[in-house]
């Protein structure tokens, strides 16, 4: 067993933070032991002990929805809404990675990006590319990285070059499936139908049909536009809500299912949600970016509904999960303005949605409790510590106003992550 020393900061519940000044954590074959304020309490086992002197402790990030070949547009093309962005910017920039070579070139540089932040684990979306979707989990598994990644599914609705037959998308899904499914692999895929005015029912049914099949999880778009869902209603006439849409073809929670931005989700839609345990991964900064609105969090927290935080490069423009930190609490506050009923989030619920909320859709990640996996961060705040602050105040100026040059470490599953190489 390992010890790591540190000042200690995570969360076993939304409403307040766990903090042990200078404790100890205890890491055994990649799992937390426990935390202690003492080493003794870990008895005659522990093999060696690092000492990050005054640093803090944190368990890693986790991003549960990113377009990992929407890299390059990142920060850029901000001036549409979410359907002619995706027309104009979008799909044009998906097309180009039917090549590897640009593949190799972009994703390297995404997953970079993801370890400079301190993201260990994301839900990602990659395009219809077989090869191109196989090298992005390659990169992933070269980094030590856990996610999940999506071949995406589409056979309607978009340009030429992104068009495939059904039995196409079966094929390639079948195919990553057979090299990556492993159960305890860090890599590992997940069914992705892009949404639904990209799917024709029977590309949804046959989506439906691998993930039961597999058992494997899913990942798509909800009610992220007002326009979106009125295109919606009119390709899926007989679905009571857009969710039912996707639950008649067996893609809202008959598997482990996470749902991006569901900005608009009430009502029945709400109910479906919460009875079939499907996720929300919110995206505050492409919520505003696409004009799209405010999801509803505190409802979805009130109903007991699983939410994590979620990049959405390129519709959001920044791959930071400590600044979706910030930017869902500041998106809380304006929904507070509107309903003083629903009380905006508060930076212990923010670090939980992203840390131990977010983790769990990957099993036991995300906090120090016995039996997680140890994805941390070693935060070197001496730049922002000038004046003797709280452990819970120094928190919370690294999330504000830090960046990744105040990570000093980084762990997944146990094992400390160098820096990814980047492809030419």
């Amino acid at each position: 067993m390992k010890l790591y020393k540190a000042n200690i900061i995570f969360t076993r519940e939304k409403d307040q933070f766990e903090i042990v000044e200078q404790g100890y954590v205890g890491v055994d074959n990649g799992r937390v032991v426990g935390v202690a304020a003492s080493a003794d309490a870990f008895g005659k086992e522990v093999e060696d002990v690092i000492d990050y002197g005054d640093k803090l402790l944190i368990p890693a990030m986790n991003d549960m929805h990113v377009h990992a070949p929407q890299y390059r547009n990142q920060a850029i093309s901000m001036d549409l809404e979410l359907l002619p962005w995706l027309m104009n910017y979008t799909f044009p920039e998906e097309a180009k990675f039917s090549d590897p070579r640009y593949a190799a070139r972009m994703y390297s540089r995404f997953v970079h990006d993801l370890w400079r932040f301190g993201t260990m684990r994301s839900v990602v979306f990659a395009t219809i590319h077989l090869e191109s979707t196989r090298l992005l989990m390659q990169l992933f598994r070269d980094a030590g990285m856990g996610a999940l990644v999506g071949k995406v599914d589409m056979d309607r609705n978009a340009i030429d070059a992104l068009h495939e037959s059904i039995d196409e998308a079966v094929a390639k899904n079948e195919a990553l499936i057979a090299e990556w499914n492993a159960p305890d692999s860090l890599v590992r895929p997940i069914i992705t139908p892009r949404f639904v005015p990209s799917c024709s029912p029977a590309m949804l049914r046959a989506c439906g049909k691998l993930a039961q099949k597999y058992q494997l999880p899913v990942q798509s778009h909800l009610s992220e536009n007002a326009s979106e869902i009125a295109w919606v209603k009119e390709l899926e006439p007989e679905s009571r809500n857009y969710g039912d849409a996707y639950d008649r073809y067996g893609l809202f929670g008959q598997t482990p299912t996470i749902m991006a931005h569901c900005v608009h989700t009430a009502g029945d839609e709400l109910e479906l949600m919460t009875r079939r345990n499907v996720m929300v991964a919110h995206c505050p900064t492409s919520n505003l970016n696409v004009s799209s609105g405010m999801a509803p969090i505190r409802t979805f927290l009130d109903r007991g509904v699983k939410v994590g935080l979620g990049s959405d490069i390129s519709g959001g423009h920044d791959l930071s999960i400590m600044r979706m930190m910030v930017y869902a609490i500041q998106v809380s506050k304006m929904c507070y303005c509107r309903d003083k009923s629903k009380h905006f989030l508060t930076l212990s619920e923010a670090f939980w949605l992203a840390t131990k909320s977010a983790g769990s859709f990957f099993g036991h990640v995300g906090s120090f409790e016995p039996g997680y996996e140890f994805d941390a961060l070693v935060i070197d705040d001496a730049d922002l510590n000038h004046d003797n602050y709280s452990l819970l105040h120094r928190l919370e100026r690294f999330i504000y106003l830090g960046d990744d040059r105040n990570i000093a470490v980084r762990f997944c599953r146990g094992q400390e992550i160098p820096e990814p190489r980047l492809h030419n």
